[in-house]
């Protein structure tokens, strides 16, 4: 009835992957897989605007223009301008969640399209800094509308050997935006009027486009409603939604905590939140000059130029990343990235203290090429998995909570983060780095003994790995044998 590879068998398990069709023809050569993708493509610029935001802050303050605007802000003020879109979008959860559980997913994204444009206007627009400020506040809750309901729904409509690496592209597209960001600044470095950050800030409405929806039997099977992958999808899901009614499990925040298996889950979304921006890479995302600054390179031009080249180098290895997620798996990039990101940390620590005692131009340039390795380390798992892998390991009915909850312990911290980082800066200059060092250290030991393989298994088969004892939950066969036939799950 299907053919079991053993690619597939390590993308969904094997008893999904024995009735994926046995046709031949590969997906690529499917228009309804096309047609599919593409709309999946199109959500996946969403998170686009999240990162345009956050490369847009880094150009505008190598900018004189800006600089003038503002004030020249510094110390706690130019942190709490930077941290105010995320401000923004942890206020906005608690709605976002509902609206996503009431409306659906699509009227979510809808919502946060209309604070972009809102947002978007108003900085774009401003008279004075409280202005520009307030659009970054609505800015940052159009971001969080997108990366709750847009992931969501890349989990539950794409293909199921698709989905492991499509709901890792999401994140991935936050460096599309943050190079679009980066280079539009660069072009409009030289304007001799304030359009060359209102421009900037203007433009971001023009990075989200708009998302299509999709449904099981037309695009996953060609409009067979028969086919045995779609009597396998909407049994799988019809009891997986009878074993949730039947162990009583409900969709408040408060039933995140009610077994065991989802406080594993949420004590990983959090600590994944957490994790993403204290890691040191929260530093260069929002403060790049005054990181350039420590080894020595103060021209607005080679900062910009700096900033667009680390743009083009995330996306890369974002995407590489995220196309090998279901070949490596989850857990070995988590662990490689750790690793990376503590070698590279140790590095810049190193060399921005010998820059701070020579102030030689090579130590500097040796800084700045550290901090392409951390970044690169940084998008081995952190880029790709952030949304995804809180998306599969939460059941349905906790999917939009779950991607809330990360988002917010992601804000939250990057508040603080965001906030300290310049009045650290000011105070011990380089010697901020070792925080992260011992930060980085932690985090490793975290994701080796918390953080679980998920490869190989469908989204309603995670309580397996997580639940086992504790709930009730689909035993190996239980949909194979609920089906017509007798398909073959074995290795053969």
């Amino acid at each position: 009835m299907g053919e079991l590879t053993a690619q597939n068998a390590h993308a969904v398990g094997a008893e999904l992957a024995a009735v994926l069709p046995n046709d031949g023809i590969m997906c690529y050569r499917k228009s309804h897989l096309l047609r599919l993708n593409l709309y999946i493509f199109f959500l996946v610029f969403f998170s686009a605007a999240t990162g345009y935001d956050g490369s847009l802050m880094n150009g505008l303050q190598s900018l004189e223009q800006w600089k003038l605007f503002m004030g020249s802000p510094k110390g706690a003020w130019l942190g709490f301008i930077n941290a105010a879109s995320l401000l923004g979008g942890c206020t906005v959860y608690p709605l976002i969640t509902w609206i996503c559980a009431q409306y659906g997913r699509k009227m979510g994204v809808a919502f946060g399209y209309f604070w972009l444009l809102l947002g978007a206007g108003v900085q774009a627009g401003a008279t004075n800094p409280i202005m520009f400020t307030f659009g970054r506040l609505l800015v940052g809750g159009a971001s969080s509308c997108f990366d709750v309901c847009a992931p969501c729904l890349i989990t539950e409509i794409a293909y199921p050997t698709h989905r492991g690496v499509l709901t890792a592209y999401y994140n991935t597209a936050y460096y599309v935006g943050s190079l679009i960001a980066a280079w539009t600044t660069f072009s409009t470095r030289d304007y001799g009027s304030s359009w060359a950050w209102r421009l900037p800030s203007l433009l971001q409405v023009c990075v989200p486009v708009a998302a299509f929806t999709a449904f099981l039997a037309k695009y996953h099977a060609g409009g067979d409603e028969n086919a045995p992958l779609v009597a396998f999808e909407l049994e799988e899901i019809e009891v997986t939604q009878r074993l949730e009614r039947e162990s009583k499990e409900t969709t408040t925040y408060l039933g995140m905590m009610k077994t065991s298996g989802y406080r594993h889950r949420l004590f990983i979304t959090i600590s994944l939140g957490i994790a993403a921006q204290w890691n040191g890479v929260g530093v260069v995302s929002y403060y790049l000059p005054l990181v350039l600054e420590t080894a020595g390179i103060t021209s607005v031009t080679k900062q910009t130029l700096i900033n667009g080249c680390l743009a083009i180098w995330n996306v890369i290895i974002g995407v590489g990343a995220a196309s090998m997620v279901d070949r490596l798996g989850r857990r070995f990039l988590f662990l490689s990235s750790c690793i990376g990101m503590l070698i590279s940390y140790i590095l810049i620590t190193g060399l921005a203290g010998s820059f701070a005692s020579t102030g030689d131009e090579a130590t500097g340039f040796s800084l700045v090429a550290m901090l392409f390795l951390h970044y690169g380390s940084y998008d081995i798992a952190f880029t790709p998995l952030i949304i995804s892998y809180p998306s599969e390991i939460w059941p349905f009915a906790l999917r939009a909570r779950g991607l809330a909850v990360v988002n917010m312990s992601t804000q939250l911290a990057a508040f603080f983060n965001i906030f300290v980082n310049p009045i650290a800066f000011e105070s011990i200059h380089w010697k901020y780095y070792i925080v992260f060092v011992v930060l980085l250290v932690v985090l490793l030991a975290t994701c080796y003994f918390f953080y679980p393989e998920t490869r190989g298994h469908s989204l309603e088969e995670m309580a397996r790995i997580f639940d086992k004892d504790t709930a009730v939950f689909l035993h190996t066969g239980a949909i194979i044998d609920a089906l017509p036939g007798d398909p073959d799950i074995s290795d053969d």
